[in-house]
């Protein structure tokens, strides 16, 4: 289990749930597939992929939770020409046209009479609380499936308190500083790909892959005003990352210095494996996000009274 993007969100109360109740807590909402005519089915999986572990997978003080979404997949093309073809009969058969609201009406028809035939995809989502942290961090490139986990998670809770992080100095300030010739963290390495925009709404954007970031046209950007909002980076030879302006990290891979720990863990069964490679993981983000945030002047924490 590693996670390969990371949504980074603050918890602005202290998590005080224990694994056990947490797991009671998610009882209540367990996954279930989609009835004949629903659309979408949505509730809580056991992470390690089997029906009869756990909702919550507890190591070290983290709890690993996994959403599972489904959905019926009705292909827009094939609705569509349903509906025009009901639509002519009916225009056809009774010499009159058929106006918005009715043909809206047809359309529902068509989609009640298709769901049950309809394929059904599932996808899952795997997020953790770490309590002692802070942190809730959500393995999904989409700003929108982290809210979707936030969302359901707080539906099921009653209440979850979280904020996306902040920083006191901008990403794509200091990146830029970065890039053009500003000091860089010692921890920090530099890879072969950026992302720079215009600071305008409409502004251009030039996208560097497998590139040299220290040569002139580079600078020349910068130069112009456009802005660093990606950069790929490595950390300590531990982490390559493409952190972008919201502090959104995707494209995580854990070199060979982490790899090599959770090697030298040897077991054949799953649920082991998943615990290790968690444990192992979980660690590793608990160290690097203090950095991370002190990259950016430490973080932006709301006023106490």
């Amino acid at each position: 289990m590693w996670f390969k993007n990371l949504a980074l969100l603050r918890l602005t109360e202290p998590f005080t749930l224990s694994g056990s109740e947490l797991e009671e807590r998610l009882k209540a909402l367990p996954f279930r597939h989609c009835g004949s005519l629903e659309p979408t089915s949505f509730g809580w999986f056991p992470p390690v992929g089997k029906e009869h572990f756990p909702l919550v997978h507890q190591t070290g003080g983290f709890l690993m939770l996994c959403l599972q979404k489904e959905e019926k997949i009705l292909p827009a093309a094939a609705v569509n020409e349903i509906v025009a073809e009901r639509v002519a009969e009916i225009e056809e058969q009774q010499a009159r046209q058929v106006r918005r609201k009715e043909r809206e009406s047809i359309r529902d028809e068509v989609l009640h009479d298709m769901l049950p035939r309809a394929f059904s995809l599932s996808r899952r989502t795997y997020g953790y609380i770490d309590p002692r942290g802070g942190w809730l961090i959500v393995d999904s490139a989409s700003a929108r499936k982290a809210e979707d986990f936030v969302a359901v998670l707080r539906q099921t809770l009653g209440t979850f308190p979280v904020t996306p992080l902040a920083t006191r100095e901008r990403p794509a300030s200091v990146m830029t500083q970065w890039l053009s010739g500003g000091p860089i963290p010692e921890s920090i390495t530099l890879e072969s790909e950026c992302e720079l925009k215009s600071p305008e709404e409409d502004g251009g954007i030039v996208r560097c892959r497998r590139h040299d970031l220290e040569v002139p046209e580079i600078l020349n950007h910068i130069q112009a005003g456009k802005e660093v909002i990606k950069l790929a980076i490595s950390w300590n030879d531990r982490l390559s990352l493409v952190l972008d302006e919201t502090l959104s990290v995707k494209r995580l891979r854990f070199l060979d210095l982490v790899q090599e720990l959770a090697a030298d863990i040897e077991t054949d069964d799953p649920a082991a494996r998943f615990d290790a490679d968690f444990s192992i993981m979980s660690l590793e983000i608990h160290t690097f996000l203090p950095v991370l945030t002190e990259w950016f002047g430490g973080e932006n924490l709301p006023a106490t009274k």
